[in-house]
């Protein structure tokens, strides 16, 4: 039996693979439930006293041994691979796709930039609001027949809160808790439950603007929506049209002249060639009381526009949905920022 050890020991030693199955071949002839090692363990009862010491010693020194040439050669086998996926240094690499931004986040960025530029910061608020920053301080109380203008999602446990349907909530927080002048405009979610069609959705984004200073009067508000749509479309006219928000009086609509050139400028603007784009006015002093702030020293212009709407503009998209698909075609296509 010894010799017989000896005879395996020498065919260890030999063994050289770098084949994976004849690895595991030899791996399972040694080391297996039924093999060399465990027939050679099971014999060791068998073996002259006389001989056990010597015998015991050889076996071990062959278990080390088998396990020793397994280890190596696999190891030498993943080594071997690592190299040949290495490859040529000199060669050039994969390339590497860029991601895309998502085309809401560009028109984002893009009118913060414009607004940073003349001096607006940036405010953030909750997206769950109670009813007095989202309507009540907004000079909308309870049963105002403007609360029906927005079908709102109110939160089931507590009807007081709801999730917020304009970041006009977030102005009111910060005029709480800023003196002016304020000058800050409010990017950020906002939900109303809408039905579902090509052109509207439950999620918006919104950016809101706010100034209120010492004699601050309509003309700077128009100058202000001059300067931004000049910056963002180019050198189109806007016009103003009277219109009603419960916390700016007086309101407007704001409207850019698209033009008439194509077929699809006739289509979006039904053959006016205006765009509304967004809603302003001067903030109702009510607002201003609510907020602390004395409407007999200041005065102020606020505006909101949905970035949904002016992405479908300058990106000639008609379905809203498209931004919520996530579908890698679709956003593929904005690779760079306007």
């Amino acid at each position: 039996m010894i010799s017989e050890i000896k005879k395996h020991l020498e065919i260890v030693a030999k063994f050289n693979s770098s084949n994976e199955k004849e690895i595991e071949s030899f791996r399972i002839n040694y080391i297996g439930r039924k093999g060399v090692l465990t027939n050679f363990f099971n014999e060791f009862k068998n073996v002259p006293k006389s001989s056990k010491k010597e015998y015991g010693s050889l076996l071990n020194n062959l278990k080390k041994d088998v396990i020793n040439k397994i280890n190596s050669l696999k190891l030498k086998k993943q080594s071997s691979l690592s190299d040949s996926k290495i490859g040529d240094y000199s060669r050039p690499g994969f390339p590497i796709k860029s991601g895309s931004r998502h085309p809401i986040s560009i028109i984002k960025s893009r009118i913060i930039d414009i607004f940073s530029q003349i001096g607006f910061s940036l405010s953030y608020g909750p997206e769950i609001e109670d009813d007095w920053h989202n309507f009540s301080a907004l000079n909308i109380p309870k049963f105002h027949p403007a609360r029906d203008m927005q079908d709102t999602f109110f939160i089931q446990t507590n009807p007081d809160y709801l999730l917020r349907t304009h970041t006009s909530s977030v102005q009111i927080r910060y005029m709480e808790k800023n003196k002016p002048p304020i000058r800050t405009i409010s990017p950020g979610r906002v939900f109303r439950n809408e039905v579902i069609s090509s052109r509207s959705h439950c999620i918006f984004h919104q950016i809101e603007g706010l100034y209120i200073d010492k004699n601050v009067s309509f003309i700077d508000l128009k100058e202000t929506l001059s300067y931004f749509t000049k910056s963002l479309f180019g050198n189109s006219k806007i016009r103003l049209r009277p219109s009603y928000f419960p916390f700016t009086e007086p309101s407007a609509e704001v409207d850019i002249y698209w033009g008439l050139k194509t077929e699809t400028d006739h289509r979006i603007t039904k053959g006016t060639g205006w765009l509304e784009i967004m809603g302003c006015g001067m903030v109702d002093p009510n607002v201003l009381e609510n907020c602390k702030i004395d409407p007999e020293k200041y005065s102020g212009y606020a505006f909101g526009l949905g970035i949904e709407r002016i992405a479908m503009l300058l990106y000639q998209i008609d379905d809203i949905r498209l931004f919520y698909e996530n579908d890698i075609r679709f956003l593929n296509q904005f690779k760079s920022t306007l």
